[in-house]
């Protein structure tokens, strides 16, 4: 579907757990609601090393997956940020479900945490997330004639829409956004889909410099002063592809305990799309506008409204060879607007609640480019050496939309717009591979920013030399 709200678990076949562990379990899970549900079903079927450790119940899903991270940056492009830094993140996540039939409910703890960063370092609120249910929800799934189905969930849930550039359950950041309200989806039996929606995104918490160093738990809160709204349509089977039309809209209310910049804005956009295939032609075009409301800054003493004008662009377009590696070649195009300096509009996109990681590189303690106030244009090259690995580089050259506001994520700025447009090349590289099929597989790779005109000569740019990166990722599904 185009949003999915519960990501099923993958069906580990792996001998029981010890008694131990699946008391263990039983505390981490509610124990005594899922146990009694367990009571309920004795049927066998292949399941997973928690579904095992309750008795392998009918209608019980659990998945859980661990991921240890280490990674470094040396030549710091972000101002008044460490020179260098180091940190070892935990993401640890258990998601149980038990489906009635046709009524679901079911949860998601997620525990995210980071050691050893500087005093200084960039880490924030996309790492540390300690012990927060992210998910706590109750669902309907029913059919509607003619082979459709649907399916109404309501509470706090994750979300992928379209192509998770605007919302997204995060993969590789450390932290996922989350949201608390109702869902509405539709399928049909030929690929049709509808998504609508309305929620209050988590503010994560904590968001204060010592709470996060110290991977305090705090409860993520949900506020009637931030609203998300909208929603997406996508037909299938149109110019050999799909083709997705969305909208989504943001209110947001300053309050005297959170300053914001009172973002009132709708996101109109369409996509067409071809997925990728062995021996032919795929692309990607999407493109969104966005108009409203906003204040320039969250300052207190900020109360000018200014008109929102902004936009983005992506454009992709590749082939997939038949030969040994199953090689792909794509070329790459972003567009997203920068603010101009007339003070009288506002024209920076805002990407809302996306994920940037497979257009623009690693996040964490890189995370140079963003959807905003970037032109890009880059080539991928992507293959796979076997059934268990895949191997992809890519090339980008960066330049500001507008050479008077911050460069896309750096934090960079010149307000004279006397350092130039040309920001920087970046290089990436990375290599996955399973090890233990359905359990165990790696994730490590390197990223160079190759710092350009405009960041090395802007009035607040680090003189550190080129941005130098890499990073490792162990996984763990049980």
């Amino acid at each position: 579907m185009t949003a999915c709200l519960f990501h099923p678990v993958h069906e580990d076949r792996a001998p029981s757990l010890p008694p131990f562990r699946a008391r263990a379990l039983a505390v981490l899970t509610g124990g005594g609601m899922l146990l009694a549900l367990a009571g309920h079903s004795t049927a066998a079927r292949a399941d997973g090393l928690l579904e095992k450790a309750v008795g392998s119940p009918e209608g019980l899903t659990i998945k859980g997956e661990v991921r240890a991270r280490a990674e470094g940056i040396d030549g710091q492009f972000r101002p008044r940020m460490a020179t260098d830094d180091a940190m070892f993140s935990l993401k640890t996540t258990l998601q149980v479900e038990y489906d009635g039939g046709p009524w679901r409910i079911g949860g998601e703890l997620w525990d995210a945490r980071a050691y050893g960063e500087k005093s200084n370092s960039s880490a924030g609120t996309g790492e540390v997330d300690a012990m927060e249910m992210v998910q706590a929800y109750v669902g309907l799934d029913f059919g509607l004639g003619g082979g459709s189905k649907a399916q109404v969930t309501a509470g706090r849930f994750t979300m992928n829409l379209g192509s998770r550039r605007l919302v997204a359950r995060q993969a590789f950041r450390n932290t996922t956004n989350a949201f608390t309200g109702v869902n509405f989806q539709w399928k049909g039996r030929g690929g049709d889909q509808l998504t609508l929606l309305w929620a209050m995104p988590q503010l994560r918490l904590p968001d204060d410099i010592e709470g996060i160093h110290d991977n305090s738990v705090k409860w993520d809160k949900e506020t009637t002063g931030l609203q998300f709204f909208g929603g997406s349509l996508t037909k299938a089977g149109v110019l050999g592809g799909s083709l997705e039309i969305y909208g989504y809209g943001l209110a947001e209310r300053d309050g005297a305990d959170r300053p914001t910049r009172n973002r009132h804005i709708f996101t109109p956009g369409l996509r067409a799309f071809r997925a990728p295939k062995t021996g032919r032609f795929d692309y990607d075009v999407e493109g969104a506008y966005q108009f409203g409301r906003t204040r320039a800054t969250t300052a207190p003493t900020d109360r000018t409204d200014l008109d929102v004008s902004a936009y983005f662009i992506h454009a992709e377009a590749g082939r997939t060879f038949a030969a040994g590696w199953k090689p792909r070649l794509s070329l790459d195009f972003d567009i997203a607007s920068g603010d101009r300096s007339d003070g009288k509009t506002f024209n920076r996109f805002d990407t809302l609640f996306g994920a940037r990681r497979f257009d623009f590189g690693p996040t964490g303690l890189f995370g140079a480019v963003g959807r905003f106030n970037t032109i890009s244009g880059g080539a991928r090259v992507e293959v796979k050496p076997d059934s268990k690995s895949d191997i992809m580089v890519m090339y980008r050259a960066l330049w500001l939309d507008s050479a008077t506001d911050s460069f896309s994520n750096t934090g960079v700025r010149d307000a004279s717009g006397k350092s130039g447009s040309f920001g920087a090349h970046q290089i990436e590289a990375r290599y996955r591979r399973t090890l233990i099929p359905e359990v165990l597989r790696v994730d490590t790779g390197v990223a160079y920013l190759a710092k350009g005109r405009f960041l090395e000569r802007a009035p607040n740019a680090p003189q550190t030399g080129d941005t130098r990166y890499g990073y490792v990722d162990l996984y763990f599904d049980f």
